[in-house]
């Protein structure tokens, strides 16, 4: 039933929501309209050289500030293109600047030009390696202990972190996937959530309940932990039709979807589009 789950607004960093003062402006409604998160995309570059782009880093920053009770986070950080000591630096910081309410987003990325742009290596194999290696990295320099690792694309040597997270045992880990590429889904399996997409369907679509619930059971059967697992979805509901919205929803949260993220951009409308789904609150 809808009483699992939870809400959030989810926005991109691009176009014309890549004005970080607007960002906070939705993140600060999104809080005060009565969701349980915010999340923004993760690109320094997009398609269209003339769109804005805004940092996800410096404007989660912000949020973590201007609120005061809603999850928050980028979906899905791009870490085969991050240093990994810089990260576990910022996401301390946002851990603790906000009181633990930091999710940590982790996927390959979707534009190998982000890569390809700067002198780096877009091969799929050698960022699905750099991502596993900083996601163990990220969890041991968390831990506030000595940390030396030589692996193929990252080498730490006796390095200590200093302070560590609020939260506790790590700050959630949610990995981003896109069906039906499993490997993805192996990899959140091994950590607190994923935020799965699905080749079949484009920007602003979103798959049936039934094919949600394929790639929940494919990862679940990876899963070793006992801990609860998150399932978050991209989705879009009406919210000048509540009652409509919460069935929908309610056929995710059977296929056992953890939280509804209401997906807003350019292929809704305009900003003030955006502006009013939020202030209609979330759909249960």
């Amino acid at each position: 039933m809808t009483d699992r789950i939870r809400y959030a607004v989810g926005v991109p960093n691009v176009g014309i929501f890549g004005d970080p003062l607007l960002l906070v402006d939705i993140a600060t409604a999104a809080e005060e309209a009565g969701w349980d998160g915010f999340f923004v995309w993760d690109h320094i570059l997009y398609r269209d050289p003339q769109w804005h782009v805004a940092d996800p880093v410096v404007v989660s920053a912000a949020v973590a500030t201007c609120t005061s009770r809603i999850r928050f986070g980028i979906l899905v950080n791009i870490l085969a293109r991050r240093r990994v000591a810089k990260v576990a630096r910022e996401t301390v910081t946002l851990d603790r600047l906000s009181g633990g309410r930091l999710v940590v987003g982790a996927g390959l990325g979707s534009l190998p030009a982000e890569f390809e742009a700067f002198g780096e290596s877009a091969d799929l194999q050698t960022r699905a390696a750099r991502l596993d290696e900083s996601l163990a990295m990220l969890e041991a320099l968390w831990a506030g202990k000595p940390v030396s690792y030589w692996g193929d694309q990252l080498v730490v040597s006796d390095v200590t972190m200093l302070p560590v997270p609020v939260q506790k045992p790590r700050i959630p880990v949610w990995c981003g996937g896109r069906w039906p590429n499993k490997a993805p889904f192996r990899r959140a399996a091994q950590w607190d959530g994923m935020m799965p997409l699905h080749a079949q369907y484009r920007v602003g679509e979103t798959m049936p309940p039934g094919e949600l619930r394929e790639i929940i059971q494919y990862t679940l059967k990876h899963r070793t932990a006992t801990e609860p697992f998150d399932v978050a979805l991209e989705g879009r509901t009406d919210g000048a039709a509540p009652a409509e919205a919460a069935r929908h929803v309610r056929a995710y949260a059977d296929a056992g979807l953890t939280w509804w993220i209401e997906a807003l951009g350019w292929w809704r409308g305009d900003v003030s589009d955006a502006m009013t789904r939020v202030r209609q609150g979330p759909p249960r």
